[in-house]
């Protein structure tokens, strides 16, 4: 069998060097998949902070951890909160639920947000809400609906499904579904205020 050259056998380390850095398995434990990610996901939390700083008045914005770590975990697509009043980061996982909401609702609209940017101008015209409104107290509640009429302001639409009354009050047309001993009916078009 022929001799390897000096020049293959550093070929042939460099390839494994960079094929372990690609797949995540040498420091900082991030693959190149979760690496460009990574990068997405960055570009939709600057959309999403722009409305979670409304939603939250300025206290809260978040932030992707790029740190690496477990190569099992899935290190750089880590998101953590910026509480401004505290100045310190934390894990999304301690907050609220109405502050889990409002997060949520602004990296949705974040995702929005960075298709158009990204593609040119195609939009996202249409958002869903599937509950997540209870979880609000009045002032959150008017804040969340406040950035939603934004959305129907810039000829966007917004949906939402609730149980919340106040609702009523801002959103006036929809479909109402009522249950009777009966079965359920349903009428579209104005809703009744609560």
């Amino acid at each position: 069998a022929p001799r390897a050259r000096p020049l293959d056998a550093v070929a042939a380390v460099l390839h494994e060097a960079v094929a372990n850095r690609c797949a995540g398995k040498v420091a900082p434990k991030v693959s190149l998949q979760r690496w460009v990610l990574a990068t997405y996901l960055e570009a939709i939390c600057e959309h999403a902070n722009r409305r979670l700083a409304t939603m939250t008045a300025g206290r809260y914005q978040l932030v992707v951890r790029r740190e690496g770590g477990n190569a099992a975990a899935k290190a750089g697509l880590d998101l953590t909160v910026h509480d401004a009043h505290t100045g310190t980061h934390r894990p999304v996982s301690d907050l609220s639920g109405g502050e889990t909401f409002q997060a949520s609702l602004a990296l949705a609209l974040g995702v929005a947000d960075s298709v158009e940017a990204r593609t040119g101008g195609v939009r996202l015209d249409a958002l869903f809400i599937d509950e997540g409104f209870g979880t609000l107290d009045a002032e959150v509640l008017q804040l969340a609906l406040d950035e939603l009429d934004g959305l129907r302001a810039g000829g966007r639409m917004g949906g939402g499904i609730s149980h919340v009354g106040a609702l009523r009050e801002r959103i006036r047309t929809g479909v109402e579904v009522t249950s009777t001993d009966r079965g359920s009916s349903v009428r579209v078009g104005a809703v009744s205020a609560a």
